[in-house]
Formats: C-alpha cells, sequence, structure tokens
C-alpha cells in the first residue's frame, strides 16, 4: 500500500548527505513509489534553494535529479488552506499546511528530522517512524 507524506527539507539533506542512512531510505522509498511525496510551489522552491547551499558541496545535478525525481512520481497541491500555528521557524509552516491539506483527502504524514519544529501530532513522524508505518501498511 502506498503512503503520502510532506517531507521537510532536513530529510533530503540528510539523504544526500548520507545515502544508507533512515532519511535516504526515506528517499528510496520515494523512488519505489511506496512513498508519494506532497508538496506545493514553496516547498519546492525551499528545496532548490537549501540543498543548492554552497555549505552542502551537492553536484547540482543531484539536486537537479532528486528535485525533478519528487515533482514526477509526486504531487503537487496547488491551493492548501492557511493555518495558525507556533513554529519556531516561519518556514516551516508551509509543511505542516500541505500535510493538513492532503490528509482531507488521504492518509498522509509530514516527516522531518526536527520533531521540535512542529506541534505534537500523530501525523508528524521521524524518518524511523515513516518506515515502520510503511511495515505496517
Amino acid at each position: 500500500m502506498k503512503c503520502y507524506a510532506v517531507i521537510d527539507t532536513n530529510v533530503l539533506v540528510s539523504a544526500l548527505l548520507k545515502w544508507n542512512s533512515v532519511p535516504g531510505q526515506v528517499v528510496q522509498q520515494t523512488y519505489a513509489h511506496e512513498i508519494i511525496p506532497v508538496f506545493n510551489d514553496s516547498i519546492l522552491q525551499e528545496y532548490e534553494e537549501v540543498l543548492s547551499r554552497k555549505k552542502f558541496h551537492f553536484p547540482k545535478e543531484t539536486v537537479d535529479f532528486l528535485i525533478s525525481r519528487l515533482k514526477a512520481i509526486g504531487e503537487n497541491l496547488a491551493t492548501v488552506e492557511s493555518l495558525i500555528g507556533d513554529f519556531p521557524d516561519p518556514k516551516d509552516v508551509v509543511f505542516f499546511e500541505v500535510t493538513m491539506e492532503k490528509n482531507k483527502t488521504d492518509n498522509a504524514f509530514l516527516v522531518t528530522g526536527n520533531l521540535k519544529h512542529f506541534p505534537q501530532h500523530p501525523k508528524i513522524v521521524s524518518p524511523a517512524e515513516m518506515l515502520r508505518i510503511l511495515d505496517n501498511l
């Protein structure tokens, strides 16, 4: 069974830094079509901006390939309802909004390595929790 997930940028960074890591396995599950990535244009812009930072030294071709794969196999939500919340980083709000929007029609999760940046919610999970969820589907 397939699962929808909004993937926080930090998971992609961790995956590219160490492909055989748990975050890397989450991205591999998107390539295998077990996880259907969900995003909007703001999230895609953040992916591009963060993954292109010089401090990471990710090859442009690698970043372009990852983003193009996510776009090809994922779902872009054009419209999401704005939500009010207390987030340490205002850029994280959109990830929560897209997750909650997708949950109106399908079961979706927000996968993040920074759980403390989000409100406690059963739909907000770590990469390891996401893999356990997949194992139980």
